[in-house]
């Protein structure tokens, strides 16, 4: 109820129409505020954002390198395991069995059978002599004879008793390694029981590994060629584009480097007695993307709650400036109101002091001047009747202008209810200026005036009118040095409206200020000025119906535009009594 009596107390008081375009000042207020208050509630919510995004970052990078730490020390261990297990069934039979158990072919083949049953991954198995021949093969290809004296194998194993291989073509034309054992025999010669391991075996535990698509994980040897097919590098034998990590540590989990434009973490790791390298390659997801969808929960609640914050914000500011501005307005009504009524009092009384200290000298003056005009009028013979008329005519026409000039005061002065009636404004232009008639010649002015013939007459409140201009004219003064010029122009504008243009030669409006001057309060004459003219102008010709403009350019002088309607508008400003 409170409120409500407020809102209509508000009504009543402020007689001061609300304009279209919130005023610069209050505009700033509520971006500073938005900004402001919205920069608290956000910030927060920013930082832990980001603190998650990064955390996000460092838990994404730490279970790589743990998936791949896990990967390779499993994997490693099964290939150890595997090899390691072959060798020992070699060697096992190259010390459990004499050559003469070996050397012959039901024998040998009776090997490899019980190698394929208990063991697994064996291709073909054979009996080489000293000389590089095999003398003895088991197994599925014609190799019986084959000597292998010049091949890297063979010469390695010259120099180690065991011996793993590289991937190779060999013979067979297909990729397969093999593992080499060398035995003495009595007398110093020896001979190599040689077995060819199925590429199976090493494709069965890489391709067993549970490995999303932007994992890879392959077999290199120390030359960095593929002993099995990579996704990201290639076919088996290939070289790969990446240098080939040195046995300086068993198995290390490398940081990140930056590759054709991808993000690698990346592994490695050495199968002891061969020369294998296990290599796990994951290309990471970019770090943003991985956070996204993984926090697409977190993210919507952030936009939401981002969303309801700048809605309430907003809307709170804008209410609160608004609340602001209409206690400003109320404010300015007031002083408005104070402002105008110490202006006409001060007028008024000095009206009263000038009817009463003029009117009644002037009336002893008409009524001598009167009396001197009988007698001479009575007396046919009154000496030098002519002149005396001549003189007493004057004194009594002086007398009316004095007489004029003091009822216009009076009635300049006079606070009257509105009173809509028909003016000329060229006319009403050059009465208002007349006031200023002491001033214009002190200061050398120049007024011109410039209105069209078919200028037509209008409808409104002569008081307030003689207010708006008289108070355009005095600022125009104030602009304009000593000999300046002021032009009063008057047209029809093409919304049928009259303009009416007071332009000056004055020191201008900077920009900067210009879209302050019609605020309440706001002044550039210092201790001088109130900050009301300007914002009781546009007020009282808004309720008239019409509208004021400015143009100014610093330096070259202002032009003010004030249009008004023809016809009065309905319900247009009345001052109270």
């Amino acid at each position: 109820m409170a409120e409500a009596d407020e809102k209509d107390l508000f009504k009543v008081e402020n007689d001061i129409p609300p304009t279209a375009v919130m005023l610069p000042r209050y505009r700033k207020l509520k971006r500073l505020s938005i900004i402001g208050t919205s920069l608290v509630a956000l910030v927060p919510l920013m930082i832990m954002t980001l603190l998650n995004y990064y955390q996000d970052q460092d838990a994404y990078h730490a279970e790589t390198r743990y998936t791949i730490s896990r990967l390779l020390s499993n994997t490693q261990k099964t290939l150890e395991f595997a090899i390691k297990e072959r060798r020992s069934a070699l060697s096992l039979i190259i010390h459990e069995r004499s050559y003469e158990q070996l050397s012959s072919q039901a024998g040998l083949k009776s090997v490899l059978d019980n190698l394929k049953e208990s063991f697994g991954g064996f291709v073909d198995i054979g009996l080489i002599a000293s000389n590089g021949q095999q003398t003895y093969y088991a197994g599925p290809y014609d190799l019986k004879g084959r000597n292998y004296e010049n091949q890297e194998w063979f010469q390695e194993i010259l120099v180690r008793d065991v011996y793993v291989s590289d991937v190779f073509m060999g013979h067979r034309n297909i990729p397969h390694f093999v593992i080499a054992y060398k035995h003495e025999k009595e007398g110093g010669d020896f001979y190599v029981l040689r077995a060819t391991i199925d590429m199976e075996l090493l494709y069965h535990l890489i391709y067993s590994l549970d490995l999303d698509k932007n994992t890879d994980a392959f077999i290199i040897n120390r030359e960095g060629i593929l002993q099995t097919p990579s996704l990201f590098y290639g076919s088996i034998l290939e070289k790969v584009k990446f240098n080939t990590p040195q046995h300086f540590r068993p198995r290390e989990v490398i940081d990140e480097y930056h590759e054709e434009g991808k993000w690698l973490t990346s592994g490695y790791a050495f199968i002891e007695e061969s020369p294998f390298i296990l290599m796990v390659i994951k290309q990471r997801e970019s770090p943003f993307f991985h956070w996204f969808y993984r926090r697409t929960g977190l993210i919507w609640f952030l936009l939401l709650s981002a969303g309801l914050i700048l809605a309430v914000v907003i809307y709170g500011s804008t209410h609160t400036v608004k609340r602001l501005r209409e206690l400003d307005r109320r404010r300015a009504k007031i002083f408005h109101n104070i402002e105008y009524t110490n202006k006409m009092a001060t007028i008024g009384r000095m009206a009263a002091g000038v009817a009463h200290e003029i009117n009644n000298p002037l009336a002893i003056i008409n009524e001598k001047a009167g009396l001197l005009k009988d007698l001479a009028n009575y007396n046919e013979n009154f000496p030098q009747k002519e002149k005396i008329l001549n003189l007493a005519n004057s004194i009594t026409g002086s007398v009316d202008r004095c007489s004029k000039v003091t009822r216009q005061l009076l009635g300049f002065a006079k606070r009257m209810e509105n009173n809509i009636e028909v003016i000329d404004l060229k006319n009403l232009l050059e009465e208002v200026v007349g006031f200023q008639t002491s001033e214009i010649s002190h200061r050398n002015l120049q007024i011109t005036f410039d209105f069209s013939q078919e200028l037509p007459t209008i409808e409104s409140d002569r008081g307030q009118l003689q207010q708006v201009f008289l108070n355009i004219i005095n600022n125009a003064f104030v602009a304009v040095d000593d000999g300046g010029i002021i032009n009063i122009s008057g047209s029809l504008d093409s919304d049928n409206l009259v303009a009416v243009t007071i332009n000056d030669n004055g020191k201008g409006i900077s920009e900067e200020n210009l879209q302050y001057i019609f605020e309440p309060f706001y002044s550039t004459k210092g201790q001088f000025g109130t900050g009301l003219g300007l914002s009781i102008t546009r007020d009282i010709v808004e309720k008239l119906g019409g509208r004021i403009e400015v143009l100014s350019e610093l330096g070259k002088g202002t032009s003010f535009v004030v249009k008004l309607p023809c016809q009065s508008k309905k319900g247009a400003y009345r001052e109270k009594t």
